[in-house]
């Protein structure tokens, strides 16, 4: 008996939305990182008024991957084509759609579709992309349904943005090597405990930190980074601390006066159940609020300040 050479799956949910407002966030691609868990970047590579290509970077089974994908947007359908131009293996081709079916004015029925076969028409790598969609496609309507309802509900202000920005005398390279280099952040930066980086394909990385709170605890972070030398670095935790649900950003560097303006950037969701558990009993929304922005701020600028005095030393 002949093992299968491709695939043909279906995975739906049912969404408390109008079926446009659905559509509209799954057209917008700028915002799946923070939609979409396996998501960490997306880049528009070439954008018409219903056709684009897009370039993603995002986890599969753990590993961190990137493709290259053409889309066909059909707003009056609500309807978006998919076909992975340049995949990465095990995927030896892809492709889908994102189907929207209104049940009412405020009830929506989502379908994702794939068809995708392996490298080789290997079994052994069919069966890993298999459990790879699936497993994504799972988490992306779930959250698809959660971000969307939390939309259109109204609901408590979970979303937190803000960036703190550096002035450096010194060249972006500098700046840039000591951010990309943060194998060595352990003996760089005071608040790193322990540090561990892989970078199997260039500029796309997977970073795990232990990182030191004021009490002189740590807890451990792991994140997608993807690299863009000498301009920025975005990345997107997987492994997340207690307070938060979500927490995508980035370093961005700007040339400017001879110098640099280091930003760092954050956008995180916080995780209403473990506030009391790590604040206190008494604690709310706002004393999360504050208590993340300040923690992150703290590092990030620290960091920041250390990338400074490297890049100011070397001018």
């Amino acid at each position: 008996m002949t093992q299968p050479e491709s695939r043909e799956v279906e995975h739906e949910i049912t969404v408390l939305a109008p079926a446009a407002a659905v559509y509209r966030l799954i057209a917008e691609v700028e915002n799946w990182p923070r939609i979409f868990p396996p998501t960490v970047h997306v880049e528009h590579l070439e954008r018409g008024e219903r056709e684009e290509r897009i370039r993603i970077w995002a986890t599969a089974q753990g590993e961190a991957k990137s493709w290259t994908s053409r889309r066909t947007l059909d707003a009056s359908a609500l309807r978006v084509d998919f076909r992975q131009e340049v995949s990465t293996p095990p995927v030896g081709a892809m492709g889908g759609a994102w189907i929207i079916e209104p049940l009412g004015e405020n009830e929506s029925r989502v379908r994702l579709l794939h068809d995708y076969r392996a490298v080789d028409d290997d079994p052994a790598k069919l069966e890993w992309i298999d459990q790879a969609v699936d497993r994504n496609s799972r988490s992306e309507l779930a959250s698809l349904k959660a971000n969307v309802e939390a939309a259109v509900g109204g609901g408590e202000d979970l979303l937190l943005s803000f960036e703190d920005t550096v002035r450096i005398d010194g060249s972006v390279k500098d700046v840039y090597d000591f951010l990309n280099e943060a194998d060595r952040w352990s003996e760089r930066l005071p608040h790193v405990a322990r540090v561990g980086l892989t970078e199997d394909t260039p500029g796309l990385q997977l970073l795990e930190m232990d990182t030191r709170t004021k009490d002189g605890s740590t807890h451990t972070t792991r994140s997608v980074r993807v690299c863009f030398p000498h301009d920025r670095i975005v990345y997107k935790q997987i492994v997340l601390p207690a307070l938060m649900t979500l927490h995508t950003g980035y370093w961005r560097l700007e040339e400017r006066d001879g110098g640099v303006d280091a930003t760092s950037q954050h956008t995180v969701v916080i995780n209403t159940e473990n506030i009391t558990k790590v604040l206190g009993a008494d604690a709310g929304l706002e004393d999360a609020r504050r208590f993340v922005r300040t923690a992150l701020s703290t590092n990030s600028t620290a960091t920041l300040g250390h990338a400074k005095a490297y890049a100011e030393a070397r001018s």
